[in-house]
């Protein structure tokens, strides 16, 4: 009888396939594991890992992996506004926690950074730069801010604007803060979307501000969506709920980013 040590190992692409069987049946499998089961170096077991989660079928965690957690179709902002409605709003009290009176900002689509905007009705001086036609009405007659509204092409299900007039607009402007939200946000695969035509118009906000906040409650974080926008270094502070996992908030503070949880 062979021990672990003795296992005859699989050659490179069936073995990564039998490795992804393995850790969607178990749902978490450590390099240990894989190197015992599969009679392989940790070397190899993470390079294995490096290949499947490149291609987006496994998440690597501490000392492991778990499945790739692919974020489901999102429905248009009028349909979700009241989806996580109470973690929406706590993560928008943190945000405008961090504008100052004076300072020009950027708010992006969504329905979490449209609670931000509410909350931004009680300032007397502040610039708010958005593409956000949700934004735009909640603000227009707030006495106390200067409205700078984006064109370009209406995305329907977003309310927003977006294509190339948007971005050209944007390479005109600048804004102390950037707060956007996304369809999803992981440490390894960094920011994507479920919208291919809306990505080079995100890239293009990420560029106006040397601070970009991203508002995501749990039900975004750890997961992967269609389109990468950009990698996890684009952006500086992450605001989520307290429902996000514990190991992607201590993975993304080790990649730099500054998380707040409220």
């Amino acid at each position: 009888m062979k021990t672990s040590a003795q296992k005859t190992a699989f050659p490179g692409p069936d073995r990564q396939g039998l490795i992804l069987d393995l850790i969607n049946r178990r749902q978490r499998v450590s390099i240990v594991e894989i190197c015992e089961a599969f009679g392989i170096s940790e070397a190899t077991a993470r390079r294995d890992l490096e290949a499947l989660d490149q291609r987006g079928l496994i998440c690597k965690v501490r000392g492991g992996a778990i499945p790739a957690r692919r974020a489901p179709a999102e429905p248009p902002i009028l349909q979700r506004s009241n989806q996580h409605l109470d973690e929406k709003q706590r993560i928008a009290r943190a945000a405008a926690a961090l504008i100052q009176e004076g300072e020009t900002v950027f708010l992006g689509s969504g329905s979490t950074v449209l609670e931000l905007a509410r909350l931004l009705r009680s300032f007397n001086n502040l610039t708010v730069i958005t593409n956000s036609l949700p934004v735009i009405n909640e603000l227009a007659s707030s006495g106390g801010i200067t409205l700078v509204g984006l064109g370009g092409v209406l995305r329907s299900s977003e309310l927003s604007f977006i294509g190339h007039i948007t971005e050209q607009a944007l390479s005109e402007v600048r804004a102390d803060k950037v707060f956007i939200g996304i369809h999803a946000i992981d440490v390894g695969e960094g920011l994507t979307n479920a919208y291919l035509p809306e990505t080079l118009t995100d890239r293009a906000i990420l560029k106006i501000s040397r601070e970009v906040i991203v508002l995501a409650d749990h039900s975004k974080c750890g997961r992967v969506s269609t389109a990468r926008v950009a990698p996890i270094s684009a952006i500086h502070t992450l605001i989520t709920d307290t429902g996000a996992p514990q190991e992607f908030v201590e993975a993304l503070r080790e990649a730099g980013v500054r998380v707040i949880q409220a």
